[in-house]
């Protein structure tokens, strides 16, 4: 029998305003903690479908991204949790229509992240082979848009 546990989650980056989306939790140990949108795969879905469906569960609509770069796969030490974390490249900020699970959103600026932060995303936007993916991409993108 497979315990496994798979999610993922997207940072949404708008084009035109250069923020990030974050969603304030309400239920769960998260309760007031600012993470990603996303959540756990279901059975049988690849992590960019169950991503998929979860962007639609928690902001009510899949906003056309124009390009996703996977950013970071976690894995715990026993193997049994892993989380997908995608960059996802949009053109305009917009305003979610937040299902139960969140009780607020906000577009903000690189490094000005709201706190406190859920803990395994502080980690990964602390850790700086991902600050210096990120960082590229975000410059790659904006030539390309010249």
């Amino acid at each position: 029998m497979n315990n496994k546990i798979i999610c993922s989650g997207a940072l949404f980056y708008s084009l035109k305003s250069k923020h990030f989306l974050l969603l304030q939790r309400t239920k769960t140990k998260q309760n007031g903690q600012w993470g990603l949108v996303g959540g756990t795969n279901g059975n049988g879905e690849t992590p960019f479908e169950g991503l998929k469906r979860e962007i639609k569960e928690e902001i009510g609509t899949l906003p056309e991204i124009i390009k996703t770069v996977p950013l970071e796969l976690f894995v715990s030490n026993d193997e049994q949790f892993q989380f997908h974390t995608y960059l996802c490249f949009i053109d305009n900020e917009f305003i979610p229509v937040l299902n139960d699970e969140h009780s607020g959103y906000a577009w903000v600026e690189y490094g000005r992240w709201p706190k406190p932060l859920h803990t395994g995303l502080r980690n990964t936007l602390n850790n700086n082979q991902i600050k210096t993916k990120i960082e590229t991409v975000i410059t790659l993108i904006q030539h390309l848009e010249r």
